[in-house]
């Protein structure tokens, strides 16, 4: 399959051929399909006029805005690569994306401007930052020498609003940033091409992937003007794959600031929602617990689908909000940032989640070759895949092999084949945990809790947890004649990390017991923390 577009092109294609939609809503803020499509002509014309050249990456440091989807189509428009930066990053992750990535140039919101400024030393290939709104209570930032700051609103207003003729097609990038094998966020680079097949399912979800332009178009103006509310932060995969499926169907583009169940219910009235999309338990069951508290308080009956990406919905969940919203058909969809959208989840009898065949997913063994029915192994993705890691080439090789001339994506999640095709999905490989879609590794978090003077030793495993579907825990083993109170080692790690990070519980145990290889043992660690092994006088989990 092949569509040689760049994706911002696509967008505007839909706008130019329904003139009268609104394109995006944020807190007020409202633009149509003609007027997304100038200011992010005018992003771009800015961006070239600094001097950025194409596949150039430029973070997009911000809240869910207006500014945010603007500067990310611009850059598409430009040909530069954008990049979602989290905006709950410390400092010292801060400075590690920002080196890695090599930007040349930044959007960031007034309130991030600050720290901005304070990692931008790591990154010395940065020449221009835009800041968007105004920090009343903070100092203006003061960035290197040599970088050059503007104010995003009349810099990117002063700009033309044609659209500039530089080449564009589906081989333009953009990178996704997820977390990596060593607990550092990674920049998962993807042509625009296989983006569109991957990720938005060929415009597509629920049949077969659209062809060409003028059937993307045509489809988006058979449906019904709708809004379409993105509850995700737009920084998240899951945010960027929902928006570009909105705006290829000519939706409205519902956003909020920051998540509040309340609002996004009320957002579905008020723009005539036919979708919601949520980001496991952590967004859904806040929703349904609002459904169940206020009964018919909220008129959701342009509502069609509610949709989980990023995180799967848990089984509770799913069963309240079916009966909260008996006719809204509710989705489960599982991808990775390294793979786009997989398909959709079902459960089997045992309440397993059970992934539909598809030609391009597969299950492989150690040898990477194809797991016949009734055995186990690592989920796989070919064809439209990403490039790769951004800069890593020896992850790049690990986790994108090229096999007998096709590239694969390798995903971290195990998997069982049944006799009909289908895959039962039974877990991530890895010891890395999903905390309401976000991603926590744990030799991260352990390193740490051992920044701590008191601490010897730590191991971290996800634990079970009704909202977030887990919640990062600790064990830890502190040195002879030391001691360290649970909020004071949490303290310690808000300094390096972010707070969705931090443990939620700690136990105190007296030592911390590891593999002969010396690796942590995660299977005595979560023992110890669901109080099925006191290791030798384990403390009390905290909460």
């Amino acid at each position: 399959m092949k569509l040689d577009v760049n994706l911002a092109d696509l967008v505007a294609a839909v706008g130019a051929a329904l003139p009268d939609r609104c394109a995006l809503v944020c807190d007020g803020d409202r633009l149509s399909y003609p007027e997304l499509t100038a200011r992010s002509n005018q992003v771009a014309r800015h961006l070239a006029g600094a001097s950025l050249a194409p596949d150039e990456p430029v973070g997009l440091y911000l809240l869910n805005s207006t500014a945010y989807i603007e500067a990310l189509l611009g850059c598409m428009v430009a040909r530069a690569i954008p990049v979602n930066i989290n905006y709950r990053y410390t400092g010292h992750e801060l400075a590690q994306l920002l080196g890695g990535a090599q930007l040349a140039a930044v959007v960031v919101d007034a309130e991030h401007a600050a720290l901005a400024a304070q990692v931008a030393p790591s990154c010395p290939t940065l020449r221009r930052v835009l800041i968007t709104g105004r920090d009343p209570d903070g100092p203006a930032p003061r960035f290197p020498e040599g970088v050059t700051v503007v104010d995003y609103g009349p810099a990117v207003a002063a700009a033309p609003a044609s659209r500039p003729a530089n080449g564009r097609s589906g081989d333009d990038k953009l990178i996704i940033y997820t977390g990596g094998t060593t607990g550092l966020p990674k920049g998962v680079l993807w042509r625009h091409e296989d983006f569109f097949f991957a990720a938005l399912a060929g415009g597509n979800h629920y049949g077969p992937p659209r062809q060409s332009v003028d059937e993307i178009v045509a489809a988006a103006a058979e449906v019904p003007a709708a809004g379409y509310v993105i509850t995700a932060p737009m920084m998240h995969g899951a945010g960027t794959y929902t928006l570009f499926s909105a705006l290829l169907l000519g939706a409205t583009v519902v956003l909020s600031r920051k998540f509040d169940a309340a609002t996004a219910l009320r957002q579905v009235k008020e723009e005539r929602a036919m979708a919601l999309q949520v980001v496991g338990d952590a967004m859904a069951r806040p929703i349904a617990d609002e459904l169940a508290a206020r009964p018919g308080a909220y008129d959701l009956s342009s509502l069609f689908v509610l949709g989980s990406g990023g995180a799967l919905l848990s089984a509770p969940v799913r069963e309240q909000l079916h009966a909260l919203l008996p006719d809204v058909y509710i989705t489960d969809r599982f991808g990775a940032s390294e793979t786009g959208t997989d398909g959709e989840l079902n459960r089997d009898s045992g309440d397993r989640p059970r992934l539909a065949h598809a030609g391009n997913v597969h299950v492989l063994d150690d040898s990477l070759r194809p797991v016949p029915p009734g055995g186990t192994g690592r989920l796989a993705k070919s064809g439209h895949v990403p490039l790769g890691y951004y800069g890593d080439e020896p992850a790049t090789r690990a986790t994108f092999p090229v096999l007998d001339g096709v590239r694969y994506a390798l995903l971290g999640d195990l998997a069982r084949v049944e006799d009909d095709g289908s895959f039962v999905v039974l877990g991530r490989g890895s010891t890395c945990i999903n905390t309401g879609g976000e991603k926590v590794f744990p030799e991260e978090v352990e390193q740490a809790l051992k920044g701590h003077p008191a601490v010897l030793d730590a191991v971290v495993a996800g634990v079970p947890d009704e909202r977030f579907g887990e919640r990062v825990a600790a064990v830890v083993g502190l040195r002879p004649g030391m001691s360290a109170a649970e909020e004071e080692l949490r303290a310690h790690c808000r300094a390096t990390v972010a707070g969705y990070k931090v443990p939620a519980r700690i136990a105190i145990a007296a030592s911390v017991v590891r593999s002969p290889s010396g690796k942590p043992d995660y299977r005595w660690a979560r023992a110890v923390l669901d109080g099925t092994d006191d290791a030798g006088g384990a403390g009390g989990a905290g909460t």
